[in-house]
C-alpha cells in the first residue's frame, strides 16, 4: 500500500473521530473506541444502547417517591439516635441503612429508577440531619458562652456526622444497583 492509500477496515469512533477504532457496537452496529466501549454479558455495547436498554427498567411509579421520601426520612431519624453510643456508630449506621433501604424497596414493591435511589439517599441524609444541627448548635452555644474548648463536646458532632455519612452512603449503594458510566 502507499503512503496516501487509507486501509478500508479501519473505522473510527462515532464519538472521537479523530481515534481509529476496529471494535463496533453489537446492537447498533456504530464504530466506537475503547473508551466508549461497555462491555455486556453479551459483548461490547456503546454507552448510548446500554442507557436506552437501562431506561426499559426504570419502574417506579410517582407515589414510589412520596414513599421513599417519608419512610426513608422517618427511619433515618429514628435511627440516628444510635449515634450517641458513639463507636459503635460504624457498625450500626450500616446496619440501619440496609434497614431503610430494604424497607423502601418493600414498599414500593422493588420498582426502581435512578432518581429514586438519589431522593432515598436525600431523604436518610436529610433524616440524619436534626441531630447533627442540635449536636453543632449546642457546640456553638457552649463555645460561644465562654467555657475552654475541650474535645469532648465535638465528639457527639463527630458521631452523628459519621452516622449522617455512612447511612447515606449505604442507602446510595443499596439503592442504586448496578451502574454504567
Amino acid at each position: 500500500m502507499s503512503e496516501n492509500s487509507v486501509d478500508p477496515l479501519v473505522m473510527h469512533c462515532v464519538n472521537h473521530p479523530d481515534r481509529e477504532t476496529l471494535l463496533r457496537c453489537n446492537r447498533c452496529e456504530q464504530p466506537i473506541c475503547s473508551q466508549c466501549a461497555v462491555l455486556t454479558p453479551t459483548g461490547y455495547r456503546c454507552k448510548r444502547c446500554v442507557n436506552n436498554q437501562q431506561r426499559v427498567f426504570d419502574t417506579a411509579k410517582t407515589s414510589d417517591y412520596f414513599v421513599a421520601f417519608f419512610v426513608a426520612g422517618i427511619l433515618s431519624f429514628i435511627g440516628s439516635f444510635s449515634a450517641a453510643i458513639g463507636f459503635f456508630t460504624i457498625f450500626l449506621a450500616p446496619i440501619i441503612g440496609v434497614i431503610v433501604s430494604e424497607a423502601v424497596r418493600w414498599l414500593t414493591r422493588r420498582r426502581r429508577s435512578k432518581a429514586l435511589s438519589q431522593l432515598t439517599t436525600a431523604a436518610a441524609g436529610l433524616g440524619s440531619l436534626p441531630l447533627v444541627l442540635t449536636s453543632l448548635i449546642s457546640l456553638l452555644v457552649l463555645l460561644s458562652s465562654g467555657q475552654t474548648f475541650s474535645f469532648g463536646y465535638i465528639w457527639p458532632l463527630l458521631w452523628y456526622g459519621a452516622y449522617t455519612f455512612l447511612i447515606c452512603s449505604t442507602v446510595y449503594y443499596r439503592m442504586s444497583g448496578i451502574q454504567i458510566r
